[in-house]
């Protein structure tokens, strides 16, 4: 049955993110992986709008390169559309116009940050108000960085990463990332990784992947110092391997005075830690000054919210 609209159109925000600790396990029968990681949600943001349809269709724009990006059933925002009308039995459609600001296949979750916002927005659009819990289980069907982006914050992720909790983070971290022009495939990157590891001189796999005491420690006491001594990404030796030219980067960055650089999730984008706001400043001119598109962000920030 059709529910009544409670508005009009609705506009909902959802960050990206950074993963400042990912191990990645053994490839399982299925042919994922288990993994361990600490997200840290960024204020650098998707925008979606819902409004009232006959049908179903979803826009893309944004200020980062969104040619790749599909605007048909493909598209984990339409898809998570759908899943909200199935639970609350609306029979209409939706039409989302998507601004993203989060690199296309950059590492930073951007599509899963679009299918939270989809599933907030068509919730109030629709009256439907399921709740964080059923939102979070429809998330958790959508890919495993989605129910992250619903909760933001900072979070530790174990399983295939979509088994949540929340993790205390006291204060501010001040990060400079730099986008890359064109994106890596995460499976690509994980294929990869699985060959590195055919190779104990490159890489070993774990047996029960785990977050690094030392990353949780940094978080609770608001010292982003003591975390550049954990942060860690399983996947950046295979990343690095497909796109070796952001190993420069990654250099110059760390000799600019971050405390610590990293590739972002499956890449290619990277993530440097700063000390502090001034610090970070400090970073992006330099980058920028080497010809590098460099933003700061900060985090953590709330997850997917109605505007």
């Amino acid at each position: 049955m059709s529910r009544a609209y409670v508005a009009d159109r609705v506009h909902v925000r959802a960050p990206g993110k950074l993963n400042l600790f990912f191990e990645v396990g053994d490839v399982q029968d299925d042919g994922y992986h288990e993994v361990a990681s600490a997200y840290q949600a960024v204020s650098l943001y998707e925008d979606v709008w819902a409004e009232p349809a006959a049908d179903y269709s979803v826009s893309v724009s944004g200020t980062v390169d969104v040619s790749g990006v599909p605007e048909d059933d493909r598209n984990l925002a339409l898809r998570a559309a759908r899943l909200v009308a199935q639970k609350a039995g609306h029979t209409g459609g939706v039409h989302l116009e998507i601004v993203k600001h989060v690199p296309v296949a950059g590492g930073m979750g951007g599509g899963s940050a679009d299918a939270a916002a989809a599933l907030v927005a068509c919730d109030a659009l629709w009256g439907a108000d399921l709740g964080a819990a059923q939102l979070q289980q429809l998330a958790a069907r959508l890919g495993a960085d989605v129910p992250f982006s619903l909760m933001g914050g900072t979070a530790i992720g174990t399983g295939r990463g979509d088994q949540l909790s929340p993790a205390l983070a006291k204060g501010r971290f001040d990060w400079v990332i730099v986008p890359s022009g064109a994106g890596l495939s995460t499976p690509e990157v994980y294929a990869h990784l699985d060959a590195l590891r055919t190779r104990p001189d490159i890489l070993s796999s774990v047996r029960t992947p785990a977050v690094d005491p030392g990353v949780l420690h940094a978080l609770r006491a608001g010292d982003p110092i003591a975390l550049a001594e954990s942060v860690r990404n399983d996947l950046q030796a295979a990343a690095l391997s497909l796109r070796p030219e952001l190993r420069e980067a990654l250099e110059l960055g760390e000799e600019a005075g971050a405390l610590a650089g990293l590739v972002s999730g499956s890449g290619p984008t990277l993530a440097f830690l700063a000390a502090d706001p001034e610090s970070a400043l400090e970073l992006q001119v330099v980058l920028s000054a080497a010809g590098y598109e460099a933003l700061h962000v900060h985090g953590p920030v709330h997850g997917a919210r109605v505007l």
